[in-house]
């Protein structure tokens, strides 16, 4: 038996993202298969994951993120930030929110189409080697390199993400280069497998990874470029501590519709 369901589809810096208000819980989170499908650029609607947004207690409402493979995944910068912007055109929300997703608590402020998410704090760095590897609400692995617009990121990023080390929980795999008074940032995400236009958490790591890298403590913000747009990425370091995160950037409705399902 087949019905409709209603989507929306939004995108932050090119990273994009099929949207489902499932405050009825009428939609099944555990139907992986519908959710591939649904993810699916040639035989679905399109996009790097899907999220539901569900109502919960203390907090404006729950964010449950799905990788494009079905999987639910960790936690997501940029689908946190459209799902913020789905918030507010849903009427949940105005400019300010607190809402619960798979790492805890986050709370955002939007004005026009400009979020600014926060994020969790972090203080364990460990290295890989020449790279950097933590934990920003997803696992990544940060790797500074030179000539990035030419690196061939599908190939070394599938390389590390599948190696010994990294192959049984997945790793996200981020390139950096400097560009100006900014960094340059290309990811390869578990989960979609493949290089993505931006990636919200990988930023953050890269970011994290670049003021390791050259000391620059305290109050610190970095520009980050990726593919799809330029993301703003803002903390306070003391020692390995990373506290007051916050990822900023776009986030806007590219458009809605229906689609059947059986």
């Amino acid at each position: 038996m087949s019905h409709t369901i209603t989507f929306y589809k939004y995108q932050g810096a090119g990273n994009d993202f099929v949207l489902i208000d499932n405050r009825n819980l009428a939609f099944d989170a555990k139907d992986e298969v519908l959710i591939e499908r649904l993810c699916d650029r040639r035989f679905g609607i399109g996009g790097d994951g899907l999220m539901l947004l569900q109502g919960t207690k203390n907090f404006d409402f729950e964010m449950l993120y799905f990788n494009a493979d079905g999987r639910e995944g960790t936690m997501c910068g940029n689908g946190g930030r459209c799902l913020v912007a789905f918030a507010r055109d849903l009427g949940i929300i105005k400019q300010q929110t607190a809402f619960l997703a798979v790492d805890g608590r986050h709370d955002a402020e939007i004005h026009d189409n400009e979020v600014n998410l926060g994020m969790i704090p972090v203080s364990s760095i460990q290295r890989d080697g020449e790279a950097f590897v933590l934990n920003t609400g997803s696992p990544h692995y940060v790797q500074f390199v030179q000539d990035l617009q030419q690196l061939d990121v599908y190939q070394a990023g599938h390389a590390i993400r599948n190696n010994e080390r990294y192959a049984q929980a997945g790793i996200n795999v981020n390139f950096i280069e400097q560009e100006g008074l900014g960094y340059f940032v290309r990811t390869f995400e578990r989960g979609v497998e493949d290089e993505t236009y931006a990636c919200g958490t990988g930023a953050v790591a890269s970011a994290m990874s670049v003021a390791i890298k050259e000391e620059l403590f305290g109050n610190v913000e970095i520009p980050i470029r990726v593919l799809g747009g330029q993301l703003q990425v803002s903390f306070n370091r003391e020692g390995n501590n990373f506290t007051e995160v916050y990822l900023k950037g776009p986030a806007l409705r590219v458009f809605e519709g229906t689609i059947d399902i059986s």
